[in-house]
């Protein structure tokens, strides 16, 4: 994939200095200068969610949310494992806040501990659940869209809310109606 965006940049930097030689520096400052601007608004946005989930963790928050989700995620990840069911529930809490970049350590440390218990399906099932994360508040794209200075920044929340939960239903049913199917 790298090459390929590498290929069109180097089209495209062919083409401008054929065109308009003069763009060319201007363009490329321009980029670099939103590329680090954007950089470091999701550097921000992750690190005060992270600093959040720490917290949580620390408070026994993270606990007390894995055991109210626990009927749940022992029902829907068929697994008894305490540690497992507390990542997961995490996972789920940043996915539903829409911090996805926060949400990612917690499925790993979920799936290496359903490795131990050597339930594959539960594992395929996160990673699906955690790859197409229903937001209720999707907080980083509400961020990114204000420090890129949209005007209504949170109009996104409804039709986010609907693309995710269509999308999460869909790809565990797909998954569910797979293992049907190949059992």
């Amino acid at each position: 994939m790298n090459a390929v965006f590498t290929g069109i940049f180097l089209a495209s930097l062919v083409a401008l200095t054929v065109v308009a030689p003069q763009n060319v520096l201007p363009a490329l400052l321009g980029g670099a200068e939103k590329s680090l601007k954007m950089a470091v608004t999701l550097f921000c946005i992750y690190a005060v969610w992270m600093g959040i989930s720490r917290l949580a963790e620390k408070s026994g928050l993270s606990r007390a949310a894995a055991r109210g989700l626990k009927p749940l995620t022992r029902r829907l990840f068929k697994t008894e494992n305490e540690a497992a069911n507390e990542n997961i529930a995490m996972n789920l809490s940043c996915n539903l806040l829409g911090i996805g970049g926060a949400a990612t350590p917690y499925a790993v440390k979920a799936i290496s501990e359903l490795e131990k218990e050597n339930n594959g399906f539960a594992q395929k099932l996160l990673f699906i659940i955690n790859a197409t994360s229903v937001q209720v508040v999707p907080s980083t794209v509400i961020a990114m869209r204000a420090a890129a200075g949209s005007a209504a920044a949170a109009d996104i929340f409804l039709p986010s809310l609907i693309c995710t939960t269509f999308s999460t239903l869909f790809a565990v049913g797909v998954y569910l109606l797979g293992c049907r199917i190949w059992r």
